[in-house]
């Protein structure tokens, strides 16, 4: 199963509650911080909602 690096690239203040939330629960903390996740559809949904915040690169196993 493949999976994702996602690295938090802009910062959450002055951001919607929503995507705060979103960028915590992925683990992310400050600005240029990286977290490995799986590839499955909650979590390309949450990424969506976080696109302009966020790079992300696939790494495969």
């Amino acid at each position: 199963m493949a999976q994702l690096k996602i690295t938090l690239k802009r910062s959450v203040t002055h951001r919607l509650p929503k995507q705060r939330k979103i960028v915590k629960a992925l683990g992310l903390g400050r600005v240029n911080s990286t977290v490995v996740k799986p590839d499955n559809e909650s979590i390309r949904g949450a990424l969506f909602q976080i696109a302009h915040l966020i790079e992300v690169e696939q790494i495969k196993d």
